[in-house]
């Protein structure tokens, strides 16, 4: 018989208009009685719920997070109750015997063995600052969608200036956009235009700007870059309020940015973002690692192994590591993580040595939230710090040539 762990608990069933609660009380003798009822999701109707579930003595509630439906809820009952918020996958009830009720009693009934897996919710002002970032991923997608916007116009009125230059939004690229808007009937002086560094490019780009650009294109780009710069001032604002938010977090922060490749202050607050301050939710690295999506899965059944690839957590978190981790591999001011790119690469690829050193960055991010210490390359055991081996094996030089087209006898 399963043990039970909760006596007194309380299963949640939430939608977007109403939520239908149920209380489980077991006594001593193991028998469990049902408490039912359907309440608002208006805030009056959630003060109700915690009212209710105090009149039972039930601080231990467990819900399916339903969407954004569940955030309101979360919000009224944190600071009153313990509160276990679960996937959708771990609570789902039988097929065929889904009703409202029954769906809140399951829940009930599996959380009070202690048979939900919880999610992690960090505090208030982590979700706060998570909120802002998240929303500032949304801006920067939304400028690069300008961005293309602005050049698909330009390449409709055949300005090649995008062929030329290395950025459409530089100053000397805009400049010369702006002299054609300006004077869309005479050709622009390019040479007092550009960067004396682009001298060489003078010919190039005269060649580039002798497209048509018609008014209804014009009035269009305009608009599309009053979006554009319109997004950078919103950004801006974003940032201001993330500093702002996270002046409570520095002593975190300092300690982040001794970890290769989070030197900028927003760099770290992102990371804390996401997965908090406090290390000791989560048992040990390998769990945050786990939660992050950034090991493989187990899938095994009669012997045989089935696909272990990643899962798909952390879709905010594993990009952001991501691109830390290009840029560390490349430096050569911390070698551990480049000689270990170098070696994974050689046996597994490129994405799977990515994917280990965000794990290895997630790692040392995780022992010095814990440790409260800086970075320590030697206490992380990645005492290989020297440049990496150019000698190879005489297979590895056979199959290098074979990869390249040659013919080895």
């Amino acid at each position: 018989m399963l043990k039970i762990v909760y006596p007194n608990c309380c299963g949640i069933d939430v939608h977007k208009t109403f939520i239908v609660a149920v209380i489980a009380i077991t006594n001593n003798q193991g028998i469990t009685t049902y408490h039912r009822k359907r309440f608002s999701t208006f805030t009056n109707g959630l003060i109700q719920l915690r009212d209710w579930l105090g009149y039972y003595s039930c601080f231990d509630v467990c819900m399916e997070s339903t969407g954004k439906y569940w955030i309101p809820v979360f919000n009224i009952l944190e600071e009153h109750t313990n509160v276990c918020l679960a996937h959708p996958k771990y609570v789902e009830a039988i097929r065929g015997k889904k009703t409202d009720k029954k769906d809140a009693q399951w829940i009930a009934d599996i959380f009070k063995h202690d048979l939900v897996a919880p999610s992690f919710i960090p505090p208030l002002k982590i979700r706060q600052l998570r909120d802002l970032f998240r929303y500032g991923m949304k801006l920067t997608q939304l400028q690069v969608s300008e961005k293309n916007r602005y050049q698909n116009c330009l390449t409709w009125s055949n300005l090649q200036i995008a062929s030329v230059v290395s950025d459409g939004f530089g100053k000397s690229a805009q400049k010369i956009i702006q002299s054609i808007f300006d004077n869309p009937e005479e050709k622009p002086t390019i040479e007092q235009l550009i960067h004396k560094r682009m001298k060489n490019k003078v010919q190039d780009l005269d060649i580039a700007i002798e497209g048509e650009l018609t008014p209804e294109q014009a009035e269009k780009i305009r608009v599309i870059k009053a979006h554009y710069d319109a997004l950078a001032i919103c950004k801006e604002d974003l940032e201001q309020m993330i500093r702002e938010l996270g002046r409570d977090y520095q002593e975190q922060v300092k300690l982040i940015q001794t970890v290769p490749g989070f030197k900028d202050e927003l760099s770290a607050l992102r990371i804390i973002s996401e997965i908090g301050e406090n290390m000791t939710v989560f048992d040990n690295a390998g769990k945050l690692c786990s939660w992050a999506g950034l090991v493989p899965a187990n899938n095994e059944s009669a012997g045989k192994k089935y696909s272990t690839h990643i899962s798909k957590g952390g879709r905010y978190l594993k990009p952001f590591l991501v691109q830390i981790a290009n840029a560390v591999v490349k430096s050569d001011k911390h070698l551990e993580f480049k000689n270990q790119y170098l070696r994974l690469k050689k046996r597994r690829g490129h994405r799977k040595a990515m994917i280990a050193i965000c794990r290895r960055l997630l790692v040392s991010v995780y022992q010095m939230l814990r440790k409260q210490e800086d970075y320590n390359p030697a206490l992380q055991g990645l005492t290989e710090i020297r440049n990496p081996d150019k000698t190879m094996s005489v297979q590895d030089a056979v199959r290098f040539a074979q990869q390249h087209g040659f013919n080895v006898a």
